[in-house]
């Protein structure tokens, strides 16, 4: 026999109830809002008791209701946020089950590629995909089954929250750790991120990247071209985020791959270079009368990584010396269109000339005794002496350092 109180709760839980089954949207946002504004972080217990021990059926229909509505639905958030609160709730995890028993998942994923629901909508989206990954292994490959990855990565790439990118980054991260089955999925799908437009993007999945190298073991060589495209970007950050990803890489197997293409990058062809250019007859109101700027953009940084990685290490060093960096450099230096490409390939050249005796000797036989002791007097500012005679002469230079030679020890950079 149930006690007085009990069946006066029983009976307050089915009139909340039928109430929430005849109510129209705009009552329905009514009691969403209650319900929110009464039930925040409440526990499992709490929540029990405040519907009687019939919670789970109100969570059957915010479930129902999200499925019906989450295309066109305007109080799409509140929906989200009520559902959140039972998720989250401490010892609720067979709230969970039964959201995702009833389709659930599969919905959170369709909204993020909606065009309709706010990056607002989309992001608390995200937060209930990260409460359901927190729960276990179990529930991060039901995520990565359902093809989860193919749509954070994408709102990842096409969102304009900071925050929402970030939440994103951060569910990214939780489903490429303790998930062997679908790490790699997640990394590709990082990777996926890298040429897209949003430089926030960029950075957290360069960042987030990083992070994974240690589980992911070998990393594929689909990684070679992106990781080198994104340092096209006019964004320090993003420059800044590849660099320490390279040099991440550099104990794995596609470091020889990535050292090509960072020296490749020293010297665009001319015609790659400027086959954007702005005829200045038919705008002359043009403030970019050129696009070879992201071509020599990349060189810059490319000259910039090169000197970076080559200090870190030694072996490094000697297998771009191989590859005929000190040429590239050299080159890059006598950009006079690009002053940050003359100015960093100068800088990592110093290196090179400090560290290599066989280098300082091969480059002051290629520039001459001036040049050669205006450059080693301040390679900071070298390319401001550089006149466009000997800038030609950088561009058209034949050093060509001997492999036996590059792979001598070195003496140790002088100061």
């Amino acid at each position: 026999m149930t006690s007085v109180n009990e069946q006066e709760a029983i009976r307050k839980l089915m009139v909340f109830l039928q109430e929430w089954d005849s109510a129209h949207k705009v009552a329905r946002s009514q009691i969403l809002d209650n319900f929110i504004k009464s039930n925040g972080k409440k526990t499992e217990p709490d929540l029990e008791l405040e519907f009687s021990q019939g919670a789970s059926l109100f969570l059957a229909r915010l479930t129902v209701w999200l499925r019906m509505t989450y295309v066109y639905s305007t109080c799409l958030n509140k929906l989200l946020t009520s559902i959140g609160i039972f998720l989250s709730a401490a010892g609720g995890r067979r709230y969970l089950m039964e959201f995702l028993q009833m389709g659930g998942l599969l919905v959170l994923l369709e909204i993020l590629g909606l065009n309709h629901p706010s990056e607002e909508d989309k992001r608390e989206s995200v937060k209930l995909l990260q409460l359901i990954a927190d729960t276990g292994r179990m529930y991060k490959e039901f995520i990565c089954e359902n093809y989860g990855v193919q749509s954070l990565a994408k709102f990842m790439a096409t969102s304009n929250s900071a925050e929402a990118q970030k939440d994103v980054q951060v569910l990214l991260d939780c489903l490429g750790h303790e998930n062997p089955k679908y790490q790699n999925q997640v990394y590709k799908g990082l990777i996926a991120v890298l040429p897209c437009a949003s430089p926030g993007a960029q950075q957290l999945a360069l960042q987030t990247l990083g992070d994974m190298q240690d589980v992911v073991g070998e990393v594929p060589l689909g990684l070679v071209e992106p990781v080198l495209g994104v340092l096209r970007s006019v964004h320090p950050e993003v420059q800044c985020a590849a660099i320490q990803l390279l040099k991440t890489l550099m104990a794995h197997k596609v470091r020889t791959a990535l050292l090509e293409g960072l020296v490749a990058l020293l010297t665009p062809p001319r015609k790659e270079a400027f086959a954007g250019c702005i005829d200045i007859a038919k705008d002359p109101t043009s403030l970019c009368l050129r696009k070879p700027v992201l071509v020599y953009i990349q060189q810059a940084a490319a000259a910039k990584a090169i000197g970076e990685l080559a200090r870190e290490s030694a072996e490094v060093a000697n297998e771009l010396i191989q590859l005929r960096v000190v040429h590239g450099l050299m080159v890059a230096a006598g950009n006079l269109d690009h002053m940050a490409s003359q100015r960093h390939a100068s800088i990592s050249l110093k290196y090179f000339v400090h560290t290599f005796p066989f280098v300082e000797e091969c480059v002051k036989k290629a520039l001459g005794h001036t040049p050669f002791q205006q450059f080693m007097d301040s390679a900071e500012t070298w390319y401001t002496k550089i006149n466009p005679f000997q800038a030609k002469e950088l561009a058209c230079n034949t050093v060509d350092i001997p492999g036996d030679m590059a792979r001598m020890q070195p003496t140790g950079e002088q100061e």
